[in-house]
């Protein structure tokens, strides 16, 4: 099994990698300026020892004649001098040497020849001065790095924050896209002085949703067209059906020209809602006497019941269409009984069929497409389209369910579909987009 993915945020993957950056250069800067330190005051501890040493050599040896031997620390022929200082001066060379301890402070050492063939020589530790110069220096150079990191941090969480904010606008803008508001765009959601990759994102987007919707628009035009130029042969056809004998062809005849007209009928009104053209007449009604009146002209063995009577500002030939289609798709599609309940501003049909196919449930109607095979055979798939259509006229949400589990037997399950009115009259087409609901496992109180 793939485990989960590790999710993080572009602003903590910069701030850790600016922190990362920051502590690696600021560790190779420590040790290199510690290392140039302590070499420069070696160096230095060096020369002062052999201006020491030289300065011991001169005063015994003006002093010869004199009891007394070496001065100022210094010592003659001592066997304690490290054989490679020992081996220059034997070359009859001045020489320093180094020498580390095992408390880490390092002995430093000088040697000269003396004319009668000694060695003066003078040894000394590490000056503590020196070793508390480098403390110093080492507590600085950890405190430096420590700062360096922390302000690391701090810079990439403030620029991984202002990237972060910028594409999380352009998610939400293209989400408000993807929801069906064409007129959003993303490079305005964005905003901002700087210009960055962001933008060319979000530039990128705002011209992909305006070619799909141009070629949206096209297809709307084009199925419009065809619609158009269909109604009047199809109106001739019906006409000429009229005219025949009566008999069985003719019933025939007459039923499949009245369903071609339907269909045409249909794809019209369907190009009419997706062009976002459709405005509402609303009227104040009270919507469970509404409801009730339209279902018993509709269909009266539908069961009505009011759990609460709420007046609605609403187009009264809209609502009515959507109620239609929700009752075919029921007959069509369920099992009886259908019920509807209207409880304040939300109608709720519900037939104890097998429930909607999962493939509307995920995605929402869909034209020309009637479901799965238990739910198929009559139809073009065009009634919920149009109920989700007329539902966004009047700023509405039609949501749909089911009672039970897919694929229980008749009775036992149902398809719901909830239509929610707003409560204050849309101002705009589109005001509320249609939600899907997912497959409900119980059936709903009520």
């Amino acid at each position: 099994m793939k485990p989960p993915a590790l999710r993080t945020g572009v602003r903590w993957k910069i701030s850790i990698a600016i922190a990362a950056v920051g502590a690696l250069v600021a560790v190779a800067l420590s040790l290199v300026v510690h290392n140039a330190a302590r070499v420069s005051m070696i160096e230095n501890a060096r020369e002062v020892q052999l201006e020491r040493l030289l300065g011991a050599q001169r005063f015994y040896e003006a002093t010869t004649m004199q009891k007394g031997g070496p001065k100022f620390g210094a010592k003659l022929n001592d066997p304690a001098i490290p054989p490679s200082l020992r081996e220059e001066v034997r070359k009859n060379r001045r020489a320093t040497h180094v020498t580390a301890s095992a408390d880490g402070v390092p002995d430093v050492w000088a040697a000269v020849p003396l004319a009668n063939g000694d060695v003066l020589s003078l040894h000394t530790r590490f000056a503590d001065r020196s070793a508390t110069i480098m403390d110093d220096l080492d507590r600085a150079l950890l405190i430096g790095s420590v700062s360096v990191v922390f302000g690391g941090c701090a810079l990439g969480v403030l620029i991984g924050g202002q990237l972060s904010r910028r594409l999380r606008k352009a998610a939400a803008a293209a989400g408000r896209v993807a929801q069906g508001q064409t007129d959003v765009r993303v490079r305005e959601a964005v905003g901002g002085v700087v210009r960055d990759e962001t933008d060319e994102l979000a530039r990128a987007v705002d011209a992909l949703t305006d070619a799909l919707n141009e070629r949206i628009e096209a297809e709307r035009r084009v199925t419009a067209d065809i619609a158009h130029e269909l109604r009047t042969p199809v109106t001739g056809l019906l006409t000429a059906a009229e005219l025949l004998p009566p008999g069985r062809p003719t019933e025939l005849v007459r039923d499949r020209a009245q369903a071609m007209r339907t269909l045409v009928e249909d794809v019209l009104e369907v190009a009419r809602l997706d062009s976002a053209s459709e405005r509402a007449e609303l009227q104040e009604l009270p919507l469970g006497e509404f409801v009730s009146r339209r279902i018993g002209l509709l269909d009266p063995d539908v069961t009505v019941r009011v759990v609460h009577e709420s007046w609605v500002s609403t187009d009264p030939r809209r609502l009515e269409r959507i109620l239609g289609n929700l009752l075919g798709n029921a007959a069509k599609h369920g099992s009886t009984p259908v019920e509807v309940t209207v409880e304040g501003r939300v109608v709720r049909v519900r037939d104890h069929g097998r429930g909607f196919p999962e493939e509307l449930l995920r995605d929402g109607p869909s034209r020309f497409r009637t479901g799965s095979v238990d739910r198929a055979g009559h139809g073009h798939g065009l009634g919920l389209t149009i109920a989700a259509g007329q539902a966004r006229v009047l700023g509405a949400r039609l949501t749909f369910r089911n009672a039970g589990p897919a694929g229980t037997a008749e009775g036992t399950g149902g398809a719901i579909a909830v239509l929610w009115l707003p409560e204050h009259a849309p101002t705009t087409t589109g005001s509320f987009p249609v939600l899907r609901m997912p497959d409900r496992r119980q059936a709903p109180s009520g």
